[in-house]
């Protein structure tokens, strides 16, 4: 659900230009979007203010005509008639929890019956079973760029991917690289108000975990996966989400080879980087 108020700046400066008071100048925009997705993040708002600042509260929403995708070209085209048909069902199950037609009829909170064989029975040790499924003869396939492209785990918090990662780390041969961040406060940004730098040493930057910053501490392995976090080459294909496998790891930079999007095979240099986190609940700039 996107945030209705860049669509009040687009309706506002189409009008201006275009010299019309119709919706949009006129003009005819397509908006693109899942309705099952999360609710616009409103930063300390209540329930009725993320409610509020969806498409669907906007005055635009009357004007709006819906159209529905039905069928997955991507999922479909070129695969067997035995996983399209796996698809199709996996496809129903997860429309008939999004739309309230599992369990007991509810209010928002119901309990699912999850099918038998989607679940991996392991209570022991859950997280190396799930890593064990997912990546099954990884050490046959490492040099296989294909083999990463079709696999992945998701991972409801950043404590559960970081136990995911260290179990990763224990399949690779080869040794660990340890590489870790210098955190320093933005001084520049208190040029009128200054900052007392002892009361935040570097062992408190450096413990900090914030989304969308890697941790104070990185290992690598050659070989191993990994994800970039922040856009660093559009043209060359580095951006926010971009999957790279690993093949040299150096002091200054790490040599890793493009596994998803357009440039697939690319060889490409990753270097230290300054990273400043943009999460206003912070009090204080750093770096």
């Amino acid at each position: 659900m996107a945030h209705k108020h860049g669509f009040q700046a687009l309706d506002r400066s189409l009008k201006y230009v275009l010299y019309s008071n119709l919706l949009f100048g006129g003009k005819v925009v397509v908006f693109e979007g899942d309705f099952r997705q999360i609710l616009p993040v409103v930063q300390k708002g209540t329930r009725q203010d993320i409610v509020n600042a969806s498409l669907c509260s906007s005055y635009i929403w009357s004007e709006c005509n819906v159209l529905s995708f039905t069928k997955n070209l991507r999922l479909t085209m070129g695969r067997p008639s035995t996983d399209v048909e796996e698809t199709r069902l996996f496809t129903k199950c997860l429309l008939d929890i999004c739309e309230g037609n599992v369990g007991s009829p509810n209010d928002g909170v119901a309990t699912i019956d999850i099918p038998d064989d989607m679940l991996i029975k392991d209570y022991i040790d859950p997280i190396s079973k799930n890593f064990d499924f997912v990546y099954r003869d990884i050490l046959q396939n490492n040099e296989n760029q294909h083999y990463f492209q079709d696999r992945a785990i998701l991972a409801p918090t950043n404590e559960i991917v970081d136990e995911i990662t260290d179990s990763l780390l224990k399949f690779f041969p080869g040794d660990e690289v340890e590489y870790l961040s210098s955190d320093t406060i933005c001084s520049s940004e208190y040029i009128n108000d200054t900052v007392d730098t002892a009361l935040y040493p570097p062992e408190l930057l450096n413990g900090l975990r914030i989304s969308g910053l890697p941790n104070h501490q990185l290992v690598l392995k050659v070989g191993v996966p990994v994800m970039l976090l922040r856009n660093l080459n559009q043209k060359e294909g580095l951006c926010n989400g971009t999957r790279l496998q690993i093949i040299s790891l150096g002091t200054r930079v790490v040599i890793a080879r493009i596994i998803s999007g357009t440039n697939i095979g690319h060889r490409v240099l990753i270097q230290r980087s300054p990273m400043t986190p943009s999460d206003n609940k912070i009090a204080y700039k750093f770096q």
